[in-house]
């Protein structure tokens, strides 16, 4: 069964909205991932705005929702998400960070709630399911889906997912800040020979070193060591920094062309099949 992976939304911390921003995108993180008839989505910031439309043309009933951690802008586009007010519709969210802290339930609860927003996640139609997990433990998603994870290096936490059908893997790697001259081992083992890795590549090298650090990011340069040193077939550079306009992301993709060629900067409706 092939895996296609759509990127609805690549840009991190707050959505741009600008003529600068329009050839790679400006809506927030939001990636979804159709084996068969099953739907995983990946985040739910503003892209997931552009997603719902498309399930809903499709006549999609059912998806399944993994988020990497639940910072505003990887959140901010569920209020929006059209599949959510169809009482016919099933949606399970799944997160890896908040066992022990309230729960997802109550995030998504939270930002819809008064004086945030003028209507209640209660009243939602769609049936939904919030469930909680350690990140580390492993997913099954209907009947061939399985869904690794771990634990990322991120403020207040986040989980990385490996989706593996059909032989195929697509590995979601955001929110995490790498550990300077050596790998991360959690990523490590979750990349391991993936198809694709979509990576955290907010920053340069440069910049990262220029008063990022502990800021929970990564450089788009690490993500090409990982994927070399991980034997990854493609690797995708996203969650771009809101300061990055069209013409840094193009010189970034050709400094980073040139160092490897199984590496794409990820834009906002860019599709691939495995």
């Amino acid at each position: 069964m092939e895996l296609k992976v759509t990127f609805w939304g690549v840009r991190g911390s707050f959505p741009c909205a600008t003529p600068q921003h329009m050839l790679y995108g400006g809506n927030t993180a939001c990636v979804s991932v159709e084996s068969g008839d099953e739907v995983i989505i990946l985040d739910a910031g503003t892209g997931l705005w552009q997603l719902g439309k498309y399930l809903v043309a499709k006549g999609v009933r059912e998806a399944t929702m993994l988020m990497s951690h639940t910072h505003t802008d990887h959140i901010i586009g569920f209020p929006f998400f059209a599949p959510a007010w169809i009482g016919s519709f099933h949606l399970d969210i799944f997160a890896g960070h908040l066992r022990d802290n309230g729960g997802v339930r109550s995030v998504f609860a939270e930002q819809m709630r008064d004086p945030l927003f003028p209507v209640s996640l209660s009243h939602m139609a769609a049936n939904m399911g919030f469930h909680d997990f350690e990140a580390g433990e492993d997913l099954v998603i209907g009947d061939r889906i399985h869904v690794k994870t771990c634990r990322l290096n991120h403020p207040n936490g986040a989980t990385g997912y490996r989706i593996t059908s059909g032989g195929r893997s697509v590995c979601y790697v955001t929110d995490t800040e790498h550990y300077p001259g050596r790998r991360d081992p959690n990523v490590m083992d979750l990349v391991q020979n993936a198809d694709v890795m979509i990576y955290d590549s907010t920053y340069s090298d440069e910049e990262y070193a220029r008063g990022r650090v502990g800021w929970g990011h990564s450089t788009w340069e690490e993500a090409i060591r990982i994927g070399k040193d991980a034997n990854v077939g493609r690797v995708y550079i996203f969650h771009h920094d809101p300061d990055n306009t069209d013409d840094k992301m193009a010189a970034v993709e050709r400094q980073a062309r040139q160092l490897w060629d199984r590496v794409t900067i990820a834009r906002e409706g860019m599709a691939i099949e495995l």
